[in-house]
């Protein structure tokens, strides 16, 4: 690997990376919806994986059997957000993922810069949770984009904070549409999780424990 595209940079999606945050996803929606009368399984849960959340709203509504103003659907969505926060403040250490730790150490170790690159709002909040408010040199969140992913403007953003050029950063995704915003920004990816079996990810491994990041950042 030459010195124009060597890794220098690692940007992890935080929900199904770092920590799995997926069942309060599901379970707040599941709630919100059950108000409303609507139907939502695990099925239609799958379709909400790194999308935001008005979009998610708005896969939801597909089996809604009435229609819904722009202020009640950003109600719902302020509803689901307050069930899914109830639900991640049990979140602690133990609900970090295998292998992410022990990869956080050898990039450090490296002397490569990490950043998370998350769609979500709650970044914040769950990264205190888990105690990793200040293990990354880099946070690019919902709150300061405007695209989510497919668009690679969180990734984009990432590498700007970590002051790296998109060609020497790695994504680290669980999800098809961060796989794809990583291509689209001009970055390579891991597809970890769901995207392991993505065919367009540049590498793959079941969970970060099974990663040969040595191998990767060569």
């Amino acid at each position: 690997m030459t010195m124009n595209n060597q890794i220098l940079g690692v940007i992890f999606d935080l929900d199904g990376v770092i920590v799995s945050t997926d069942n309060c996803h599901y379970l707040a929606w599941k709630r919100m919806a059950d108000e409303e009368g609507i139907e939502f399984d695990r099925t239609v849960n799958e379709r909400l994986r790194g999308v935001s959340r008005m979009e998610s709203l708005a896969i939801i509504l597909e089996r809604a059997t009435k229609a819904y103003t722009e202020d009640e659907k950003q109600e719902m969505a302020a509803r689901k957000n307050a069930y899914y926060v109830e639900l991640i403040g049990s979140l602690t250490a133990d609900d970090i993922l295998p292998g992410a730790m022990n990869v956080l150490t050898l990039l450090k170790e490296k002397g490569v810069k990490v950043a998370i690159g998350s769609s979500s709002r709650n970044t914040p909040i769950i990264l205190k949770q888990i105690g990793l408010s200040d293990a990354f040199d880099a946070v690019a969140d919902g709150n300061a984009i405007k695209n989510s992913k497919p668009d690679p403007e969180v990734f984009l953003l990432a590498a700007k904070l970590l002051n790296l050029s998109p060609a020497n950063c790695l994504v680290v995704e669980d999800a098809d549409a961060g796989i794809e915003a990583a291509l689209a920004g001009g970055m390579r990816c891991l597809g970890v999780g769901s995207a392991s079996q993505n065919p367009s990810a540049t590498f793959t491994a079941a969970d970060l424990a099974k990663a040969d990041m040595q191998s990767i950042l060569g």
